[in-house]
């Protein structure tokens, strides 16, 4: 089980700084003529679903332990 200090940083990558990341490296990426700038921002995003959704998984668990618990 994750904390709630892990599961909150997680969630802050997951939903704001992946995308961030990604379309700020695509941005400048066509600026200055930088390598690769599809690719990380696709990557990023990829890797942003993928965290949400394990996250979303984990809070549905969570959710569900704690409501037969109640």
């Amino acid at each position: 089980m994750l904390s709630n200090k892990v599961y909150d940083v997680l969630k802050w990558i997951a939903l704001i700084a992946l995308d961030a990341v990604g379309v700020c490296y695509k941005t400048v990426a066509g600026i200055w003529k930088l390598p690769f700038g599809d690719e990380v921002c696709a990557t990023c995003a990829a890797i942003a679903l993928c965290l949400g959704a394990l996250l979303q998984i984990s809070t549905a668990k969570y959710n569900k332990q704690n409501n037969d618990l109640g």
